[in-house]
């Protein structure tokens, strides 16, 4: 086993040149003798207390022993309000009380539960003999109450072209799915089950479960419970083809045994822990979840693996905090509610909005973990708000290398992503970050797959990040005022003002410009002011100066409430979100339609149907489904976005700009697309009316981004 050339000094935390050390071997275990006691211990002898203290073997142990608890005998699940992750939770907040956590809380709250027991389909494959598949499951409600016998058809990949004039009603249907580059399992479900199908067995083609051909894959629903689908390997998918190829009428008799149940209005619990600070109502919260697919070794076991060690680490080394930190094990992140777009990290959202709001306004910030015992790419990722980018890239210069893993050392990036626990903190207005993990080919490979298993542990990828959060955790613990940055922001939203786009729309940007410039003038006043703050209060801490310390810190609580309350104005009202669930800035919704819309008129104007069918009109908010399903699909997935309540819609509330429906424009084009000469007209009718409202709704959202922007100015101007 590697270990950690600890060469850590002061000079890290005050962003000058580490000092020369000789590289050296460290043993894991912790030894008395290498932890510095006392009130005089440096801040440097912290954080080489910390990390002498950490406990690799510790992390890696307890990651496993979370297998214990499974839903479904053969494959394992752990799912939102199961009798597994309830089990779990429970094992959790004890070990939290066990390594020495105080104030040990479980929080109660209502979900969709699901449980996933079994899916065994038994068939006569092409050559007589009888073969048996375990399908992976999803979040619907499916019971055969035993062993029973269905049809089974192929379905191709069930759009309404592949189910046209196929007989599927009362039958499985199976078929091919791409979640990654075509669409969520949702859709060919929904389509198939308006066709009266029993269900669809779903085998990836591509996109996820690539590791081998006999992986299974499990993702959220994101749809109806009464739309059942279910997974299938491509080995047993194939085989299953055969069967149906050589059948005689494209059928064949399968026997099924299945059983997942989906409750509305359960519970599950979120369990947290704390080592309580000299300011017992200032936060710094870790977090990761404990739910999962399959056996889940790194999502998200080796997660709550890694925060767990954490504060054993920080325990063990005998960590006197200036704040509190919170240690949040959290329920129901992979699904958590039925019959929604935005049906994953319920666990978090509940947390910080509905159980715990009152943590808004004391976090210093919420670092989530996911998938971090895994070296996902050369360079290792944070991913952060962007008001944290500055100081982490500076952080991140300091931290020690792990021989053996990330040797193009760390980069942090912005923003957030909605994939994960830490976007629901963000946006309640908590600055949020993670470790990241989803540009690198584990998502296509093993991710939700049983191949996510303790084969894929990297010891010093899991050694690196158990010392980097620790370390984070500190430094964030010797800062007196929050460290946010607007620079980054206001930057990004200036960049992403497309000036053709705002002269077609014949739409000024001149006044966003000019308070965007104000507003970047007023926080580099704001930034040195707080830097030079926590400059002053780094030293006294170093120099032991308790007065000076305690007197810095409580002459900033009006700055650093002042700076948490302007991050929550920011993020409420520069955050919004694609219909494919990527962060823009307002405005970037109705500037990408009007791009879309105008580049699409111009070519029919042309006689050009083709370019903008394959182009644009696809990319105009969720016109993409419009091309492959019917319109009470494409209306179900819309409407559940525009009309359903706030409790259904969770963080994705409020995020949706508008939508413009172009179905049977769409689908008009798509009839006349072979014709020469076609008439168009009607069409590049409805274009131009809709192009009228997306410049109208241009000129909306550049006029409230221009008052947000403003008002953020004036927030920050009163801190100066």
């Amino acid at each position: 086993m590697k270990k950690l050339v600890s060469c850590l000094t002061l000079a890290m935390l005050v962003g000058i040149s580490l000092v020369a050390c000789t590289p050296k071997e460290e043993s894991s275990d912790v030894k008395e003798e290498n932890i510095q006691e006392g009130k005089d211990v440096t801040l440097e002898g912290k954080n080489e207390n910390y990390l002498s203290a950490v406990d690799v073997d510790y992390g890696y142990e307890f990651t496993k022993s979370l297998e214990e608890f499974k839903s479904n005998e053969k494959l394992g699940y752990r799912t939102a309000g199961s009798e597994a992750e309830l089990k779990t939770g429970e094992k959790i907040g004890e070990e939290m009380k066990k390594i020495g956590l105080t104030e040990v809380t479980k929080d109660e709250f209502t979900l969709d539960t699901w449980e996933f027991e079994k899916a065994d389909l038994t068939f006569t494959d092409e050559n007589g003999k009888e073969h048996l598949a375990v399908l992976g499951g999803y979040q619907v409600n499916f019971d055969t109450n035993g062993v029973k016998e269905l049809d089974i058809v192929y379905g191709g990949k069930a759009t309404a072209e592949d189910l046209a004039g196929l007989d599927i009603e009362g039958k499985l249907v199976l078929i091919d799915i791409n979640q990654r580059e075509e669409w969520w399992i949702s859709y060919p479900a929904y389509q198939a089950h308006l066709k009266g199908a029993a269900a669809v067995i779903a085998v990836q083609e591509a996109g996820y479960g690539e590791v081998d051909p006999d992986a299974l894959n499990a993702q959220d629903i994101c749809g109806p419970d009464d739309a059942p689908a279910f997974s299938m390997s491509q080995t047993d998918g194939n085989s299953l083809k055969k069967a149906l190829e050589a059948s005689e009428n494209g059928s064949i008799k399968v026997k099924f045994d299945a059983k997942s149940t989906v409750k509305m209005d359960g519970k599950s619990y979120n369990y947290y822990g704390k080592i309580i600070g000299k300011d017992p109502e200032s936060y710094i919260i870790l977090s990761a979840h404990y739910d999962s697919y399959f056996t889940g070794f790194q999502d998200d076991n080796a997660a709550i693996g890694l925060m767990m060690g954490v504060a054993k680490g920080l325990v063990d080394s005998g960590y006197k905090p200036e704040k509190t930190i919170i240690f949040n094990a959290l329920a129901a992140e992979e699904w958590g509610v039925s019959n929604t777009r935005y049906d994953w990290s319920t666990g978090a959202y509940n947390q910080i909005f509905n159980i715990h709001p009152e943590w808004v306004g004391k976090a210093f910030a919420n670092m989530n973990f996911e998938l971090p015992a895994y070296e996902h790419t050369t360079q290792d990722e944070i991913r952060s708000v962007y008001e944290l980018n500055k100081y982490l890239t500076k952080f991140a210069e300091k931290v020690p290398a792990v021989d053996g893993v990330y040797k193009d050392g760390i980069s942090v990036i912005s923003p957030l992503r909605t994939w994960s626990d830490d976007f629901s903190f963000g946006i309640a207005g908590v600055p949020a970050l993670r470790n990241d993990f989803q540009d690198s080919d584990f998502m296509r490979s093993h991710y939700h797959s049983q191949f996510d298993n303790v084969e894929t542990y990297n010891e010093d990828a899991f050694k690196f990040h158990l010392n980097l959060y620790g370390l984070l955790t500190m430094h964030y613990d010797q800062t007196a005022v929050v460290p946010l940055d607007f620079t980054n922001r206001l930057q990004v939203l200036k960049e992403k003002i497309n000036a053709e786009t705002f002269e077609k729309a014949a739409v000024s940007s001149d006044e966003l410009v000019a308070e965007i410039d104000n507003t970047l003038a007023v926080t580099d006043e704001v930034n040195t002011k707080v830097a030079k703050i926590n400059e002053d209060y780094l030293a006294a801490l170093t120099e032991g100066d308790t007065e000076a310390v305690k007197k810095l810190y409580d002459e900033s609580r009006e700055l650093n409430s002042g700076l948490l309350a302007a991050f929550k104005y920011a993020e409420d009202n520069f955050t919004r979100l694609t219909w494919e669930d990527v962060l823009i800035f307002p405005h970037e919704h109705a500037q990408n339609n009007i791009d879309n819309l105008t580049l699409s008129i111009d070519a029919l104007n042309q006689g050009d149907i083709a370019t903008p069918l394959d182009e644009y009109l696809w990319a105009i908010d969720n016109n993409w489904y419009a091309y492959d399903f019917e319109k009470e699909v494409f209306d179900y997935f819309t409407d559940y976005v525009l009309e359903a309540p706030k409790e259904k819609l969770m963080w994705g509330e409020g995020k949706i700009v508008g939508h413009e429906d172009l179905f049977d424009t769409i689908k008009s084009l798509k009839e006349k697309r072979d014709q020469s000469n076609a008439d168009v007209s009607a069409e590049i009718s409805t274009l131009n009316e809709t192009l009228v409202r997306q410049k109208e709704l241009l000129k909306t959202t550049v006029s409230d981004e221009t008052a947000s922007v403003k008002e953020l100015g004036e927030m920050l101007a009163e801190l100066k």
